[in-house]
């Protein structure tokens, strides 16, 4: 099952046809802790990911009509953090550093009971993105069923990530916003 087996070749995540990728060999020159942090890390990218296309979606596609800081904040959606008043941005850092650090606390051994050569340790028992959030109990119990769904939330990440990567290149690029691009 996904969440007591971890080797390259038991991984969820693969699908037809390209099968397990890995076109550098990461993984296959990776010890168990290893591939652990490379999972731990795509799967928290992949959900940053997926949060930054909504945030470039709904933060264009509500633009001038928000309730939040009088409706004045515009322009493409990578210019819009500048935007937020003072003391906002100090907020906003405290509450992902506090999300940051009740994930640290579920999934990494404290880095005083760690080996100084192995920075990052993740917890023998700790499945890479399972921090037991699951307030609307979508968590299948049938280890089949949960392998399915870790590999749709990884390939969704793994899209979102592109998507995000296109939408920051694409408005880096001319300065409109992405909903602009498809406005007739």
């Amino acid at each position: 099952s996904a969440m007591n087996a971890f080797s390259a070749a038991d991984l969820p995540g693969a699908l037809a046809p390209m099968g397990f990728f890995d076109p550098l060999g990461f993984a296959e020159k990776a010890d168990e802790k290893t591939l652990k942090r490379y999972r731990e890390a795509e799967v928290t990218h992949g959900r940053v990911a997926m949060l930054a296309v909504i945030g470039f979606l709904v933060g264009e596609a509500v633009e001038g009509s928000s309730f939040l800081f009088d409706a004045q904040i515009s322009g493409p959606a990578i210019t819009h953090f500048t935007q937020v008043p003072d003391g906002w941005d100090a907020l906003i850092i405290t509450f992902i550093g506090a999300a940051e650090a009740q994930r640290a606390q579920i999934g990494w051994v404290d880095p005083a009971d760690a080996s100084y050569d192995q920075p990052g340790l993740l917890r023998d028992d700790y499945y890479p993105g399972d921090i037991g959030f699951d307030p609307l109990g979508l968590r299948p119990e049938d280890p089949e069923e949960l392998n399915l769904m870790i590999t749709k939330e990884l390939q969704n990440g793994r899209l979102a990530m592109l998507a995000a990567a296109g939408f920051l290149a694409q408005e880096a690029v001319d300065g409109k916003g992405i909903l602009e691009h498809f406005s007739l």
